[in-house]
């Protein structure tokens, strides 16, 4: 004899594309901000037809997602696993989406003091706020099919923003050369960090 259906068992609707939201905001309060994504391990309850594309724009069943609450909620229960998919995970489920590049963008950026004492405050589009240092570095990776370089910082966990190109730009004037284990680089200072950009002789071709 079967037994009764369980109620999270039932079919999923446009309305509820992520079960237990209910349990976030309480939680995010008891942890102080954000919920601790990092400690739930509910079961993977396969994927969403929910996309974040490289522009930070959050898709759900290929309609964007047009109440900024609602990509901000989701936002905050957003965590990339070690085996370097996204999810979003509540106390009850655990459910892939696609990222075509981060999943955030970093759209805001506030210069405090100057040279190695320089600190780099970024804003993404979904309401976070990092100083760019060594909790929350600055990567630079080179642009597939254009050779340019693209910034990314860490936000959280394993979750970055990339910088936009308008920033990136900003980033280029403020830097400088350093000598690093005996080459000289070209990159940034930040929260009391070098944050290497390219090879300075990189800078003459």
């Amino acid at each position: 004899m079967a037994g009764k259906a369980n109620k999270d068992e039932r079919p999923r609707t446009p309305g509820e594309p992520l079960r237990g939201l209910g349990e976030v905001g309480a939680a995010g309060q008891q942890a102080g901000g954000l919920p601790p994504v990092h400690l739930w391990n509910p079961p993977f309850c396969g994927d969403l037809d929910m996309r974040i594309a490289s522009d930070g724009t959050w898709y759900y069943m290929n309609s964007p997602i047009g109440r900024k609450r609602l990509v901000r909620l989701f936002s905050t229960v957003l965590r990339r696993d070690e085996d370097g998919r996204h999810y979003l995970v509540t106390p009850v489920e655990k459910c892939g989406i696609a990222v075509d590049d981060a999943p955030f963008v970093a759209v805001r950026m506030k210069i405090e003091g100057t040279g190695r004492g320089q600190r780099l405050r970024f804003g993404t589009n979904v309401g976070d706020e990092v100083c760019a240092s060594e909790k929350h570095p600055l990567r630079f990776e080179t642009e597939a099919g254009t050779d340019g370089l693209k910034p990314y910082v860490l936000v959280r966990g394993r979750l970055e923003a990339l910088v936009s190109r308008a920033l990136f730009y900003d980033l280029v004037e403020l830097g400088t050369t350093e000598t690093v284990a005996g080459t000289e680089w070209f990159g940034v200072w930040s929260g009391a960090c070098f944050f290497k950009m390219m090879e300075a002789e990189r800078l003459d071709v």
